[in-house]
């Protein structure tokens, strides 16, 4: 069963549709259009709101899912910066030839977490073949779409890697983002889910039962680049801010790890 939760690509779309070429569109007012994984959305709103204190220069961002921000780009979006939850869409547009290769670079790493209501009794430690359906009982594991969503793919690889996909395979609600898998554990609609820890930091109706192992499954990297068409000097100039001494506290400040 998916659980969707309404994004701004839609939005968008019809925007860059009237503005024309994607090699050259920009926002209507010249601002830098950034495309970025939902999970970044509280650590990007600090990075951009300091970057326009200091530059007076604005940056837009769009926060959805990486693959539905790949495929957007794909159709010809303005988006002048795309950063992905995972290497495989960044790889994916760079296949396409949609990014500029010398731009690109690793900016940060996170990890999954499993999470339950705040005023849940459960309690587990993540590892072999752990009592995961015995836990969520007749109830469902909140979970991103494990078939193209990093966090999705991410949590499967885990719970493959741990001997117990199968047990729980028929009791997802998968969601369209992190944040959606998130607030049907904080309201309780849940009793368990998987998500990126700094998501589950910032909401205080959940509390994590367990970080699971890096060794578990792939190394969870955000890369980011300029888009193939981008030929906004702020872009250029925004991206190497991302990376800057200035931005770096802010990434840590959400619970990431800044990768050098």
């Amino acid at each position: 069963m998916m659980y969707p939760m309404k994004s701004t690509v839609g939005v968008l779309a019809a925007v860059w549709l009237a503005l024309g070429s994607p090699a050259t569109a920009q926002t209507p007012s010249g601002d830098t259009l950034m495309f970025a994984a939902t999970s970044l959305k509280d650590a990007l709103d600090s990075v951009t709101a300091q970057w326009r204190t200091e530059t007076g220069k604005r940056v837009v961002v769009s926060y959805a899912t990486s693959p539905s921000l790949a495929r957007q780009i794909e159709q010809g979006a303005p988006a002048q910066i795309f950063i992905s939850a995972d290497l495989d869409w960044m790889d994916y547009l760079s296949g396409k030839s949609l990014i500029k290769p010398e731009s690109r670079f690793n900016l940060l790493s996170n990890r999954i977490v499993l999470v339950a209501p705040k005023t849940s009794a459960a309690t587990t430690k993540i590892e072999p073949d752990f009592p995961l359906a015995a836990l969520l009982g007749t109830g469902r594991l909140a979970i991103t779409d494990v078939a193209a969503a990093p966090a999705g793919k991410y949590a499967r690889a885990a719970l493959e890697k741990l001997g117990v996909w199968a047990s729980v395979s028929n009791k997802l609600a998968q969601t369209e983002n992190v944040r959606a898998a998130l607030l049907l554990v904080s309201r309780g609609e849940a009793p368990l889910g998987i998500v990126y820890r700094t998501d589950a930091a910032v909401d205080q109706g959940v509390k994590i039962l367990g970080v699971f192992p890096e060794a578990t499954h792939p190394p969870i990297i955000y890369p980011v680049a300029l888009t193939a068409g981008t030929a906004n000097p702020g872009a250029s100039a925004f991206l190497a801010y991302l990376k800057s001494p200035a931005a770096r506290p802010l990434f840590v400040a959400q619970g990431f790890t800044v990768l050098d």
